[in-house]
């Protein structure tokens, strides 16, 4: 489908933020070229909203239940008809902010278009452990673009989709504590996912193969090894991810769910966006 060569595309930026006076500046700094900045906050108690201030006057609150209705609760809200979200925690390249320019004054001719991202741990870019084929559907149009209804890992997918060839810079871990944190959240959304849907688990086999072949998966199959230690260690904590996913839906397979709302609340601020 072609939508024209409407020179007058014009952009919306959303960034969902929370807690991140760290990390906020540098990417706002990223995308000014923009026609328009959203930043969506979940009530930040440092100085992100103070830092977001300085670049846009279009500073949205709303409380954070999981990433995809946060986002799909601000994309309504775009002034213009082409949206891009990038989180707190990544950086659009020149190259990629060129290219997203020309493309939006050429005139898109997808609905969608996904970007790789490269995925730095540690000091590095992350070349493989399944890290090194990550794209996202970040650029689309307003209209068409909503995440999955899921707590976690939801992406939007569109039939009517390109593929720019730039890149986005993200950051991923800030901290073992931090990486630690979001397993700990991660984890306990999945097991909820896969409670809802119906998921009765056979514990002894899944505490044992899945785990394993997780840690195989990407240290082997997905050449993590040739990513050195941090290989090893990507491999290593999405292996203990699974074992703690599958201990807490095991947990509500039984009915002995002992989280409290106030302690999923705890742990859901926590999550940086």
């Amino acid at each position: 489908m072609n939508f024209g060569k409407n020179i007058n595309n014009k952009l919306t930026v959303i960034v969902p933020s929370f807690n991140e006076e760290k990390h906020i500046e540098e990417c706002l700094k990223s995308v000014l070229w923009a026609d328009e900045i959203v930043v969506v906050d979940s009530f930040s108690s440092d100085k992100t909203v103070e830092i977001a201030k300085k670049y846009t006057d279009r500073i949205l609150q709303h409380e954070y239940i999981n990433s995809a209705e946060q986002k799909n609760w601000t994309i309504p809200q775009a002034k213009y008809d082409w949206v891009f979200i990038i989180d707190c925690d990544e950086r659009v390249t020149t190259q990629l902010k060129n290219e997203i320019r020309e493309l939006l004054k050429k005139g898109p001719v997808k609905d969608g278009y996904s970007i790789k991202r490269n995925n730095y741990l540690m000091g590095k870019n992350i070349k493989y452990s399944g890290w090194g084929r990550d794209y996202v559907v970040r650029l689309f149009r307003k209209e068409v673009g909503r995440y999955q209804k899921k707590r976690v890992h939801s992406e939007i997918y569109l039939e009517n989709v390109g593929e720019l060839r730039s890149c986005l810079d993200h950051y991923t871990i800030s901290s073992v504590t931090a990486w630690l944190t979001k397993i700990n959240i991660y984890s306990s959304w999945k097991a909820e996912d896969k409670f809802e849907k119906g998921s009765r688990l056979s514990p002894v086999v899944q505490l044992f193969s899945r785990p394993i072949f997780r840690f195989f998966k990407d240290f082997v199959l997905r050449l993590g090894i040739l990513d050195g230690w941090r290989g090893f260690l990507i491999a290593s904590m999405a292996s203990f991810s699974e074992i703690v996913m599958i201990a807490k839906l095991i947990q509500l397979n039984i009915g002995n769910d002992t989280t409290s709302l106030l302690e999923r609340t705890s742990m859901k601020n926590d999550l940086k966006s």
